[in-house]
């Protein structure tokens, strides 16, 4: 058996390598698992746990991580893999790789190839439920939206959420979530500039003194502000791509972009670039004077709803 596990959704992926090595050691016991790092070890050292016998076993298991990184590996991986004894299992894990190379298009055809990508919005919202009823709980569509808006798109931040959310109650409810969890700073800035925008001042100011009481420091808050700000000018100057293309270019999560996509539409790249213009003028000046950062950035957020 050679399984290839492949993907940026680094939750799921490690979830899958956890399941298949704890089964393996179940049958086989710990001896018979041989996890080598391709990173640091050499050809010679794959080479031989490869093509050896198991000790005390009769199976072993060889865990390679990003063997694609040791250049002698990929120039003999069909011959090497070929000569595998069929008393040993391997399992590449390779979370990026150039679909152009062939390589890859080896892996694909010839391992049992498993995909993992990152979620959407969409996808992170069924996990969630999917999560919920496999944990003997439930959650519905909406609230599990709002969970994920509130926290962000950390799968492995969500699942030990969700497990704190199940052990208070099985039914995951709006009101559980806000009585459980804290908001993300990010997905809290973004909600700031969302209300911002949408004339919402007042919210957006209570936003910011919320921050500000979990001891975010201004020095943090114009940094998140900066970074929804490059987001919002790749969208704008992304012309017509799709969400999913600016994503990928952009080495974004698609939800990340779909949800800033909104914000960008009301701006002109005229108006974005006097909004990061504005912020540059009050980070360079809260390290060169003396100045309110706190009254700088509050008066800067109610310019936004101008």
């Amino acid at each position: 058996m050679i399984v290839t596990l492949h993907g940026e959704n680094s939750f799921d992926l490690q979830r899958e390598l956890n399941k298949i090595t704890s089964s393996f050691i179940k049958e086989h016991g710990d001896l018979a698992l041989e996890r080598i790092d391709c990173e640091e070890a050499d050809f010679t050292q794959i080479q031989a746990s490869l093509t050896s016998l198991p000790f005390l076993s009769s199976k072993k298991l060889v865990v390679l991580r990003r063997p694609s990184t040791n250049k002698q590996f990929i120039e003999q991986v069909e011959q090497l893999l070929s000569d595998i004894p069929e008393s040993t299992d391997v399992l590449l894990v390779e979370p990026k790789l150039d679909k152009r190379l062939t390589y890859y298009k080896y892996l694909k055809k010839e391992t049992d190839f498993r995909t993992y990508s990152e979620l959407d919005i969409n996808g992170m919202t069924q996990w969630l439920m999917s999560e919920a009823k496999a944990k003997n709980g439930s959650m519905s569509n909406s609230d599990a939206r709002y969970l994920v808006e509130r926290i962000g798109i950390s799968q492995q931040l969500l699942a030990s959420d969700l497990e704190k959310l199940l052990l208070y109650d099985s039914n995951v409810t709006r009101k559980t979530i806000d009585l459980l969890t804290d908001p993300a700073p990010q997905s809290t800035i973004f909600q700031l500039l969302e209300a911002a925008f949408a004339g919402n001042t007042k919210y957006a100011l209570k936003l910011y003194q919320e921050q500000r009481a979990m001891k975010v420091e201004p020095i943090q808050i114009i940094a998140m502000l900066t970074w929804q700000l490059n987001i919002l000018a790749i969208i704008k100057t992304a012309g017509d791509r799709s969400s999913q293309e600016i994503a990928k270019q952009a080495k974004l999560n698609p939800y990340v972009v779909t949800k800033s996509q909104g914000i960008a539409r009301k701006l002109s790249l005229s108006e974005l670039k006097t909004l990061v213009k504005n912020l540059l003028d009050i980070d360079t000046a809260s390290k060169r004077t003396s100045i309110d950062t706190d009254d700088a950035l509050q008066h800067y957020i109610l310019k936004l709803a101008q």
